[in-house]
């Protein structure tokens, strides 16, 4: 029974925390949903304008396709700043660029404006953001590849809010299927009902052919190039998830209408169950009554608003118990790094610090110079004294911020504490109402429980630190707090944080790589517990710094900071500090910069665990999404560092291979199960990342809106333009050898009590694919681990069947395959294995189902596997015709080939051999 339980914790409580994310359902209609334009967008009010007709429309197609349960009714739309102020834009309040749940910018590699959603998790878990392309909204030569925008922000809608997945598949266009006991070639969609045919579209020049699909002589699956291509005018009302754009669209797939067989994301992810299950089963679905009217109540409502300069207040303790274990020194250090190197030109900063009460050490003053960021160091705290009083240096800050503006809308607080503080309950409604961002940060064992409850209620980030001296997790925590507005090139990067204990005389040693798309203020600053270490560096071209090009303050003595001059030469920086104090100290590296170029984004790391607070033994996940602008960063290494408040860490590797914890491979989303939970508390998490030169690229955005090739109507084919293709050589070339460093903020665990025995069964197996190759079945697949996806199972049980059903409503009851021979391999390695089939008989048209369990030395046994297909298909003998060559004739970007249907084909006499992966349900 225990292994039951766990499989029910993987697969119920693993619910991804879209942080920042405010949207609210009232009576069927959603609300405060934000839309963000870039501020690298020119302004351009037609982008307005046509968002609001897109939602206006979207809110009736979503209130039909949801059989009359949910609407639009509230968005707000976050305009930038670099745009003329006007009197209808209001200001920001606790709403951000970066929290924002749809995102209008242009993608970085321009090819094409695929509507995509940002997706972390599995099934039925909320997705990240919509990203549209402002030629998205604009261009209507898109509507015919795509349909209108309003049904294809309602495709997007159904990723984002509930969870669900494509049912389409370009990786696995097609699949054989039975139809009455014979097989046949299928294109993968949903419903099957959809008609269309099976086309091969290619043009030279002007010069295109346009004919039925042949199957290919050696494979016998059909040729590449082969397009599924609908019918326009047909009765199939599903599926959204599929084809949106077709006219006759207005359902999702539900049990009835779902083709669990088609070898698609929805399957994979969601174990068979339709679209329309999936939202049924959603906390939307159960609070909502549908809604007698066949239209929405009310039509959607726009908030216009425009950020500001940044404001942000220091809030920080300064109570008796930050003296104990240099808290008060290191808060000295890591504030320092925030004022001069993290915060934005511009922007207004003030500090206020509090005990038992609170006090202004300054008003809020721009940053408009390096001047006045030294200015401001000056009056972070140096002595500790007193008790605890945290609404009073929240409201104090609130204060500082309305003495120089009306109000403290759109305005963030950074709070700092050590301390427990009973009354902390006085302020939480003030704090709601306030309209600021409340990012907290937990210093020590003690800081009080509550803290959280100010960052959660107003959309802000919290961090922890511990007070282990070989940790920099507070000048991370520091280093995290950058802008919201989305303006990459403005903010800070942080390219290393490395803490090590030093003995007397020795040395701390290593690189740091500046690559081409960062390199402006770079600095590079090395901190100490006992007395400032001799520092030796040495830039990509050999020149030297030392500590005389460091400088330092009678203030913060244990700190050295070097500014480099320009841009900072791209390639290795190699350091090497040595410990010249008398006994043994903590030294730790901190490396920031900013981009290179306006034109080109950074590659830039967000990290963070799937849950802000957890109850063990539920295992949580850890994500790192790597990108560089909107194109996620494929081939790069990555270790998350998870520190308890005692100070002890686990490192672990995070995974881009779509298995275990991880969804899609080569999304640029790693991800990894963390189970080691030791104690109770805070944990916090910080992300390394490598990329070296040639085997890092660059990869397209998954959970997009279909690309229709073209459609058939009244016997006629129309083809659209081609879907442009990224060059693989431009992709790699553009991506040179890198280093990043984030901190992922904290999480708080409980009901950890110790005495735990395996309690984590291996992870579901997500990825099997099987062929035929001489009378062999052939199978592949990623190693689960012993713990979900650590360590290394104990062994495999692999089972087929003739009987698709069968094999998924049974999977003990069905053929064995033995595998006594088979030994698991450690997690996120390749495996592979080959069988005879004993006792079937293989023919033509024979499908062969098989499935996979692990074990693991507790005998915890994991989920079955997704299913996979092996199929024995002899195609059609049919006469090649000569094809119809057709003059290629632009129209606005489309291309319209029409010709009479055909029937067509080629002699093939080998065995056709089909890999598709299904799920259970």
């Amino acid at each position: 029974m225990v292994f039951k339980s766990m499989i029910l914790l993987v697969s119920f409580q693993l619910l991804l925390v879209v942080r920042g994310s405010m949207v609210q359902l009232k009576n069927g209609g959603y609300e405060d949903i934000v839309i963000a334009i870039d501020p690298h967008l020119p302004e351009d009010d037609k982008i307005i304008e046509n968002i609001q007709a897109m939602i206006k429309e979207a809110s009736a197609y979503l209130f039909q396709a949801t059989e009359q349960r949910f609407f639009f009714k509230v968005l707000k739309i976050i305009i930038p700043q670099t745009w003329q102020q006007k009197p209808d834009y209001s200001r920001l309040k606790t709403e951000s660029y970066d929290k924002a749940d749809v995102i209008v910018a242009d993608p970085y590699l321009k090819y094409g404006d695929d509507p995509y959603t940002l997706q972390y998790g599995g099934c039925g878990e909320m997705g990240r953001y919509i990203h549209f392309t402002p030629n998205f909204l604009s261009n209507d030569n898109l509507l015919n590849i795509y349909g209108s925008r309003a049904r294809v922000f309602v495709h997007e809608w159904a990723h984002l809010r509930w969870g669900v997945f494509d049912e389409y598949n370009n990786d696995a266009p097609f699949y054989v299927s039975e139809d009455s006991g014979e097989a046949k070639v299928e294109g993968t969609r949903c419903s099957a009902s959809v008609a269309g045919q099976y086309i091969y579209h290619n043009c030279h020049g002007n010069r295109c052919t346009t004919r039925q699909c042949n199957y290919d002589q050696v494979t016998n699956q059909f040729e590449p190039g082969c397009l599924f291509v609908p019918e326009k005018q047909q009765a199939a009302s599903a599926s959204i998830m599929y084809m949106q754009s077709l006219p006759s669209v207005v359902k999702f797939c539900n049990k009835h209408s779902h083709n669990e067989k088609a070898p698609n994301m929805q399957n994979k992810m969601c174990n068979y169950k339709s679209t329309w299950e999936v939202i049924m089963n959603s906390t939307d679905f159960s609070n909502t009554l549908p809604i007698d009217s066949s239209h929405p109540p009310s039509e959607p409502s726009f908030v216009l608003l425009q950020a500001r300069d940044r404001v942000v207040c220091l809030v920080l303790d300064v109570s008796g118990s930050m003296g104990a274990h240099n808290r008060i020194t290191r808060l000295h250090q890591a504030a320092e790094t925030f004022l001069l190197q993290i915060i934005e030109i511009s922007s207004w900063a003030g500090i206020v610090t509090f005990s038992s009460s609170a006090t202004v050490q300054t008003n809020l003053q721009q940053i408009v110079s390096e001047n006045v960021r030294q200015n401001l160091i000056k009056y972070l705290p140096t002595r500790a004294d007193g008790g605890t009083n945290i609404c009073a240096g929240v409201q104090q800050g609130f204060q500082v911020i309305k003495t120089k503006f009306s109000n403290t809308d759109g305005s963030e607080i950074v709070l700092l504490t050590d301390g427990e503080d009973t009354s902390m309950s006085n302020c939480l409604e003030e704090v709601r109402r306030s309209g600021s961002i409340v990012h907290t940060i937990a210093l020590g064992p003690q800081a009080a429980p509550e803290l959280e409850q100010f960052s959660k209620m107003t959309g802000g980030l919290q961090y922890s630190a511990t007070d282990a001296l070989e940790s920099s997790s507070l000048i991370d925590a520091f280093s995290g707090i950058s802008s919201g507005t989305g303006n990459i090139s403005q903010q800070s990067i942080q390219l290393e944080s490395q803490a090590l204990q030093v003995a007397v005389s020795q040395w701390m040693n290593g690189s740091v790589t500046v690559d081409s798309t960062v390199g402006n203020d770079t600095f590079f600053v090395v901190t100490c517990s006992g007395s400032l270490p001799s520092i030796f560096l040495k830039d990509p071209k050999g020149k030297q710094y030392k500590n005389i090009n460091f400088t330092t303050s009678t203030a913060n003595p244990k700190t050295a900071r070097l500014t480099i001059a320009d841009t900072a030469e791209w390639g290795d920086w190699h350091y090497q500090i040595q410990n010249t104090n008398t006994a043994p100290q903590v030294i730790t590296l901190t490396v920031t910069s900013r981009a290179a170029s306006l034109d080109v984004p950074p590659v830039t790391v967000r990290a963070h665990m799937n849950k802000d607070t957890n109850r063990f033994p539920s295992p949580m996940v850890i994500y790192a999404e790597v990108s560089q602008g909107s194109s996620p960063v494929l081939g790069a290494t990555v270790i998350a560092t998870v520190e308890t408040q005692a100070g002890t860490a686990v490192d672990l590797e995070l995974l881009d291979n779509g298995s275990g914890a991880d969804v899609a491979k080569n999304d640029g989303i790693y991800s990894r199960f963390f189970t080691s939970s030791q104690a109770n508390g805070r944990y916090n998490l910080k992300v390394r990342v490598h990329g070296k030169d040639k085997t890092v690229r660059l990869g397209t955005r998954q959970s997009r809106a279909l690309y229709v090739p073209g459609y058939i109507e009244n016997g006629t084919i129309q083809m659209n333009a081609p879907r442009p293709e990224v060059n693989n050589e431009e992709i790699q070339a553009k991506l040179g050898s890198f280093s990043r460093t984030a901190s992922g903020g904290s999480i708080v665990v409980s009901g950890v009590e110790g005495g735990y025995a395996d309690i984590f069964p291996p992870c579901k197996i997500m990825d099997l694919e099987a062929h035929i190759e001489d009378e062999s079945i052939h199978l592949s697949w990623t190693a689960p681990g012993g713990d979900l996806d650590m360590g290394q199972a104990k062994q495999y049980i692999i089972k087929m069947s003739e009987s698709f059903l069968d094999l998924r409503k049974a999977f003990e009851s069905a053929t064995s395959v033995n595998t006594s021979s088979l030994i698991p391999r450690p997690a996120g390695t390749k495996e592979s294995f080959q069988f005879k089939p004993e006792n079937m008989t293989v023919e033509n048209g024979t499908i062969i189902y098989i499935a996979i369990r692990a074990i693991d030395n507790a005998s915890l046994t994991s989920e079955p596997s997704n299913i996979a297909q092996a199929a024995l298909f002899l195609p059609p003998r049919q006469s090649l015709p000569n094809p119809f060559p057709n003059n290629n004739n632009p129209n606005n970007g489309v291309n319209n080939i029409r010709m009479p249907l055909i029937a067509t084909g080629s002699v093939v006499v080998l065995s056709m051999i089909i890999g598709a992966t299904t799920h259970f349900a």
